[in-house]
This record gives C-alpha cells, sequence and structure tokens, in this order.
C-alpha cells in the first residue's frame, strides 16, 4: 500500500505530520483498519474520494479504536467521530459530503488539540 505524509493544520497554526498508508483500490478500502493490534502515534490511513459523499464506516473487524476524521474538498475537517468503539457494526457518518477519510489512532485529535475546521493538507 502506497505511503505518503499528511499535516493538520491547526486554527492557531500548530502543525500535526503523519505518515499514512493511502487505501486507494476497493480491496485496501474495504479492508481499512481491520485486523490490526495497535497502530503508532503518527500514523494513519486516508481514504480519497474523486466525487464528494457522504462518507460512512463502522469497525467491523478493527481491533483498535480509531478518531475518523471526515474532510471536505475544500481540506478543512467537517466532522471527528472520536474513539470509535473497536468490532462496532454502527455506522459512523461524515454527515456532509467530504472527499477525504482520515483515520488515526483513538484520542489522538483530541490529544494533539485537532478540532472541526482544522485543515488537512495532502
Amino acid at each position: 500500500m502506497e505511503e505518503r505524509d499528511v499535516t493538520v493544520v491547526t486554527d492557531d497554526g500548530e502543525q500535526h505530520r503523519f505518515t499514512v498508508e493511502v487505501a486507494s483500490t476497493p480491496e485496501q478500502q474495504r479492508r481499512g483498519m481491520m485486523f490490526r493490534e495497535s497502530l503508532a502515534p503518527d500514523r494513519g490511513m486516508i481514504f480519497i474520494y474523486e466525487e464528494e459523499r457522504v462518507a460512512s464506516f463502522w469497525m467491523r473487524n478493527t481491533y483498535i479504536p480509531l478518531d475518523m476524521i471526515f474532510v471536505r474538498a475544500d481540506g478543512t475537517i467537517a466532522r471527528i467521530a472520536e474513539n470509535t468503539i473497536p468490532l462496532s457494526e454502527t455506522p459512523y457518518s461524515s454527515l456532509e459530503p467530504v472527499t477525504i477519510v482520515f483515520e488515526i489512532a483513538g484520542g489522538r485529535a483530541a490529544e494533539l488539540g485537532i478540532e472541526e475546521g482544522d485543515r488537512l493538507v495532502l
């Protein structure tokens, strides 16, 4: 799976860098973070869509809590589903059209002060 660096820029200008796996194929997107037992604090995964869509994810077969960060076409964070529940089949939705879903370890967004309205830079 391809890796790239992304940066979250907070409202006060603070920058947080992550190395992410890019889930680009349908199989990679279907599998996502399933079956992983850990995730380093500076790592993550992104799902990039060519067209805006309301995105919905669940935690089936995902053993670790995640922060799901839903990102609008302009790069601003629309919503953060924090500390998602491992193995849950309850859907977490972006609630509005987005072009990127960015997943990091559960609780990291709050630890770093990442909030809705901050910007993701690819």
